[in-house]
């Protein structure tokens, strides 16, 4: 597909555009608004045809903890009938916890950890199942009460009796630059997993103590911009780190559910050097 098709549709999901504009900017490139509207289907996440992770060794269900103001929804998963496990805090896009992201929770989980997938849009009452209207609602989060829900994920994850006290954690897009936010801001924190994330301030890096993976898409400008700074920054401070740019592959390249720009071979390296480094810090 047109890079300049994906562009658009990554403007459109990080930016206030709206879907008219969108659509008619869509059409401009596309040649009518017919062939935009074909095309549409192909951009857009397609839960419905992605196949759900299944795996009998794990346990799932839904629980909540204590927030900075109410209660915060989120998924558990866990390996059946074991204890003293790493744990994992798994982070969503700017769309809320949606039926991807708990797939990945549940993958983190069969891999023998912990995983807990929270929903930011909790003092929402969740995530919609509007994606437009949970992008909306993530930009009206208040910051520092979102980032303490996320804190007190990680709390409530090491107080686990099943866990052993250690925790990591794992975002994308939205969530890749809250998993930066969470290593500046939780010294406890072994492990931090930024997928195509905005990158931390690098007035803040000094503040980290846990071991960084980074992981961007070539053509993925936008965020990419970000990456120098950042990591003269962890250079300067002798962050334990890796970064690794996947060449000629697009943002949300993760996202099985992104037809356009999920990329397989990129998803599974990226996945494996993931869990290596969870399996490294957290057992």
């Amino acid at each position: 597909m047109d890079q300049k098709i994906i562009n658009l549709y990554d403007e459109y999901t990080h930016s206030k555009l709206s879907r008219k504009d969108f659509i008619k900017r869509l059409s401009i490139i596309a040649g009518s608004t017919a062939l935009a509207l074909t095309i549409l289907p192909l951009l857009e996440n397609n839960y419905a045809a992605a196949s759900s992770f299944d795996d009998d060794s794990i346990e799932v269900g839904n629980i909540t903890y204590a927030g900075a103001d109410g209660e915060v929804k989120a998924v558990l998963a866990k390996p059946k009938g074991k204890k003293h496990l790493g744990c994992v805090l798994v982070i969503h896009e700017n769309r809320g916890l949606n039926p991807h992201i708990i797939d990945v929770t549940k993958r983190v989980a069969a891999e023998g950890f912990i995983a807990l997938g929270v929903d930011a849009l909790s003092p929402f009452g969740g995530a919609p199942a509007d994606e437009d209207k949970g992008r909306e609602l993530i930009g009206k989060l208040d910051p520092e009460k979102n980032l303490q829900n996320y804190l007190k994920g990680l709390n409530y994850l090491r107080n686990r009796k099943d866990g052993n006290g250690k925790t990591g954690c794992i975002g994308f897009c939205w969530g890749g630059g809250m998993a930066n936010k969470l290593a500046v801001n939780d010294p406890k924190l072994n492990a931090a997993v930024a997928y195509y994330g905005a990158q931390a301030n690098a007035t803040d890096v000094a503040k980290i103590k846990a071991s960084v993976m980074l992981h961007y898409g070539g053509l993925d400008e936008r965020i990419n911009a970000g990456i120098s700074a950042y990591e003269a920054a962890l250079k300067d401070n002798k962050i334990d780190y890796q970064l690794f740019i996947y060449e000629g592959v697009n943002h949300a390249f993760n996202n099985d559910t992104s037809p356009t720009r999920y990329n397989e071979a990129a998803a599974k390296l990226a996945w494996k050097r993931t869990i290596d480094l969870f399996k490294a810090k957290l057992a």
